[in-house]
């Protein structure tokens, strides 16, 4: 009878060994490694999800820089929006919030009855149409305009001349206006001169809209164009070479490359303005309503300034200022919703 040879496997270990008579590594002595969930997104590679710790130990820095602009937010603009509470109440300072008695919905009954708030109501819109309209569009031009100046010296020195404005105050602006519009200013003497007086731009109620467009152009339209001039900046050159290579001439480059790279910005630019659209410029309209008559000037907050501040009437002006922001919301959303339909984020994204 034969045995059948049997081959000797490899020499088992001594409990504890590895090979070269090492200590093995166990399960215990390994460093864990932290291990992250993936995420894997239909037709995509799997993708780490960061923790927001993680996020919060790598932002810590940038978090303590706007610490001190949220406490100012937070404490000049979210605080003192409890107050709106006395929109629903007979309110009075001298018997304070907590004191005085609740009216429900009174006072916004009382608002939309009161013809002069419906007519500061139909002047902002008017206004905000015109200027929407006439405007608007102004920094658009002009910075594709600077944008098409070869020489970058001459471009920054336009730039500059046309931004300074931007840093007067309104009380200056309306001044520098009055001395060359107005009854005793530079274009009246002048037309006098030749035979033609009693001009006067700054109190003439008819010419009023377009006066004030005027102004906010002449002072802000310098904004604007640094911030198109930037978005342009982020155009690559190699797209106009492309093109005019292929035969594109300088309109055609500005239709298919230039406006469509600018195209985000105009429509983000265009929501935030449809959500300022009843705020035309308090200051601005508050110094000139004397000479032109409350009928022509006389916008929402106006109204709410002379209810509430100078009437006393601080239930009736918060009411109206409440309407107010609600529909400036809604402005909002819905500017922002038309900017989803044309494939924009606009000023968040859609989920």
């Amino acid at each position: 009878m034969t045995t059948g040879t049997t081959t000797p496997g490899p020499t088992a270990q001594p409990s504890g060994r590895g090979a070269g008579g090492e200590p093995a590594a166990t399960p215990s002595s390994r460093p864990r490694r932290r291990s992250r969930r993936q995420v894997v997104p239909d037709g995509g590679a799997p993708v780490n999800r960061v923790t927001w710790r993680t996020r919060l130990r790598r932002d810590r820095t940038l978090l303590t820089m706007t610490l001190p602009g949220i406490v100012l937010l937070v404490v000049f603009a979210y605080v003192p929006m409890l107050g709106n509470v006395i929109a629903w109440q007979d309110y009075s300072p001298y018997t304070g919030i907590l004191d005085s008695a609740f009216v429900g919905w009174d006072n916004f009954v009382r608002v939309f009855t009161n013809p002069l708030f419906l007519h500061s109501v139909e002047n902002t819109l008017v206004i905000t149409a015109f200027q929407l309209v006439f405007y608007f569009p102004i920094p658009i031009v002009l910075a594709l305009l600077l944008n098409s100046v070869i020489t970058p010296g001459l471009r920054t020195t336009i730039q500059s001349i046309i931004y300074l404005p931007h840093f007067f105050s309104w009380v200056l602006v309306v001044t520098i206006f009055q001395q060359i519009f107005g009854g005793a200013g530079l274009v009246n003497r002048v037309l006098a001169d030749a035979g033609y007086s009693g001009f006067d731009l700054m109190t003439n109620p008819d010419s009023f809209l377009v006066l004030i467009t005027a102004q906010a152009v002449w002072k802000d339209a310098g904004w604007g164009i640094i911030i198109f001039l930037a978005a342009l900046a982020t155009v690559d050159p190699a797209h106009y070479e492309a093109a005019a290579m292929d035969g594109a001439g300088r309109w055609r480059r500005m239709w298919h490359i230039t406006l469509p790279a600018i195209r985000p910005t105009i429509i983000l630019l265009l929501i935030l303005r449809l959500g300022d659209a009843l705020t035309v410029g308090f200051e601005q309209l508050i110094l000139q309503r004397d000479a032109v008559g409350s009928g022509a000037a006389e916008v929402i907050d106006t109204f709410v300034y002379y209810q509430g501040v100078v009437n006393g009437d601080w239930a009736f002006a918060a009411a109206a200022g409440l309407v107010k922001g609600v529909v400036s919301l809604l402005l909002v959303l819905g500017a922002n919703k038309l900017a989803h339909v044309f494939g924009e984020d606009g000023v968040y994204r859609k989920s």
